[in-house]
């Protein structure tokens, strides 16, 4: 089967998109690949093709192990394969161990193509020990740029990839992003353990995308004046939940129409954001105002207008997020509201923010296992759940740059700081099932224990995850026989998770790479951003475009610096 031939068989198109065939060739040939295409791109085509190509041929490479931070996109892809009658698996954060040894079982014995994990569970010496007996013939990396530390969004988890490179020698890995610098393409490679270098890319150029930057000293009114403009689906992207919020309820007031407008951030229960999303993709919603934490692995082409009411942290992540605009090929605008003397104060703040003095880090990481009562050289593999809000209140210490210092002490291997981990509701039964019926429990507690006994095996010797607490009315009946002593029952919640990856220490080193050299970057990525919106005499996209190495790039002639000249 050749890769035309499996496009169109499996996903019914007749040709591919620029440079996809290319990707896939090279992946084909047993070479790591790095891939740099712009959002909506088609980067899943290019892993996706050359697995199945390779499955047809060779039954001990039939399976793709794909590492992306997406939960949501994780599931989506998953689920849109086996749509299309291609086996698919996901291990994630939350699934039961049990349940990640049948997706792995199905893996082994069954027709799967696919197996989707989170860069965490890499971590997990089981889970890399079951990775090795899987007849794994493609490790794609989605997100790439987080392997970097000289790209603008680092997570240690990444770099666990290349351990697992060595468990699957001669396995060739295809990584993808849509944002990299040249620094951090190079850094990608070496992270990864090319064999050499080989970079595919496609130009950053949006033609359909008109860049604008306004200034204004009222940016809510601008965002209504923009959004009565232009008409269509719209993302207005906000810094903080509060605001999210409160500028969606204002836009639904000056729309005069609830249903045009909603919010999202990561605060939202799972639920809460799946039902907001899907209202959003398929046209019930027009404008979501959100955190950045909307919109990756959204695959929604018809969005006619991205606004940023405050300035991101760095121009990849402006492209990135601006790039949501217009994927089907028609005009659309990424616009950035900016208020010089606000915004310039703001953006420096976070500086500090980001980057606390060493001794306030250290001083954190005390009072965090203070807090959760760990002892001096223990704790190791101990994971808990932390409301940062309550750590804070209680421990005396200001919410912003605490969050910043646990994401250093991630860095520095002292601790793994997850936030917003959704953690999915438990249950153990302590009561014997011959004791059940002296509990004189009604007709719905007996149905529901009767599903939870047939339903989870281990259920009575240790915390089972389960699915029957998503319907209010059984959460409603697991709380009763939680109170009455029955079961043991930890319902869903969302916070942030923290896991020991060493017992606590007494001393901490922190080395300077994790401060000065870190802290100079982030300070070049804020000021590049702000000369950005401050600069009205080059054309947007060509700032952006040689920001991204590409310094031959033509004048766009349609940005707002472009149409005033």
């Amino acid at each position: 089967m050749t890769p035309r031939e499996a496009l169109k068989i499996f996903f019914g198109y007749d040709d591919f998109r620029p440079l996809q065939a290319e990707i896939i060739d090279a992946v084909l040939a047993g070479r790591d690949t790095l891939a740099l295409m712009p959002t909506g791109g088609g980067k899943s085509i290019c892993f996706q093709i050359p697995t199945l190509v390779m499955g047809s041929e060779q039954e001990d490479k039939r399976l793709c192990l794909v590492i992306t931070p997406l939960i949501a996109l994780m599931k989506d892809q998953v689920e849109n394969l086996l749509a299309r009658g291609i086996q698919a698996a996901a291990v994630y954060t939350g699934m039961s161990w049990g349940k990640q040894r049948i997706a792995l079982d199905n893996c082994l014995y069954g027709p799967y193509h696919f197996l989707y994990c989170s860069p965490e569970r890499l971590e997990s010496e089981e889970f890399r020990k079951r990775l090795a007996d899987l007849p794994i013939g493609l490790i794609a990396v989605d997100e790439a740029h987080c392997i970097s530390q000289w790209g603008y969004d680092f997570r240690p988890s990444y770099l666990n990839i290349a351990a697992v490179r060595e468990l699957l020698p001669g396995v060739p890995v295809l990584a993808l992003t849509a944002t990299a610098t040249p620094e951090t393409i190079d850094d990608i490679q070496a992270k990864l353990g090319f064999a050499e270098p080989n970079v595919l890319r496609k130009s950053f150029h949006r033609d359909n995308l008109h860049y604008v930057v306004r200034q204004t000293d009222n940016k809510a009114e601008q965002v209504a004046h923009i959004l009565s403009r232009v008409p269509g689906s719209a993302i207005v992207y906000v810094r903080n939940r509060k605001r999210a919020q409160e500028l969606a309820e204002w836009l639904s007031v000056q729309m005069r129409n609830d249903q045009m407008v909603n919010f999202y951030h990561a605060g939202l229960t799972t639920q809460e954001r799946n039902e907001r999303q899907e209202a959003w993709k398929e046209g019930k919603t027009r404008v979501i105002v959100a955190t950045n934490a909307f919109g990756m692995g959204i695959d929604k082409a018809d969005v006619r207008v991205v606004i940023h009411v405050d300035l991101p942290n760095s121009l990849e992540s402006y492209y990135q997020e601006a790039g949501r605009a217009g994927r089907d090929g028609e005009t659309a605008y990424a616009v950035l509201l900016f208020n010089p003397n606000e915004d310039k104060a703001k953006i420096k703040k976070r500086i500090v923010d980001t980057y606390p003095p060493k001794e306030f880090v250290e001083m954190v990481y005390h009072k965090t296992m203070d807090f959760l009562q760990i002892g001096a050289g223990s704790g190791l593999g101990h994971r808990f759940m932390v409301h940062i809000d309550e750590l804070c209140h209680v421990m005396k210490l200001p919410v912003l740059q605490t969050y910043s210092a646990l994401h250093i002490l991630t860095r520095a291997g002292y601790i793994n700081f997850e936030e917003e981990h959704e953690t999915q509701p438990r249950v153990q039964i302590k009561v014997p099932r011959h004791l059940l019926g002296e509990y004189n429990l009604s007709r719905e507690q007996v149905e529901l224990m009767d599903i939870l006994m047939r339903s989870y095996s281990g259920i009575y010797t240790e915390l089972q995850y389960i699915r029957e607490a998503d319907e209010p009315s059984k959460h409603e009946i697991l709380v009763s026989l939680a109170q009455r002593g029955i079961i043991t029952y930890i319902p869903r919640s969302v916070g942030c998770s923290l896991t020991m990856t060493k017992e606590r220490e007494v001393d901490l080193y922190l080395s300077p790479s994790i401060f000065e050299e870190r802290q100079m970057r982030f300070i070049s990525k804020i000021n590049a951003m702000l000369e950005y919106a401050e600069q009205n005499q080059f054309c947007r996209e060509q700032v952006l475009l040689a920001y991204f190495g590409e310094q031959d790039a033509v004048a766009c002639g349609h940005c707002d610096v472009c149409i005033a000249q």
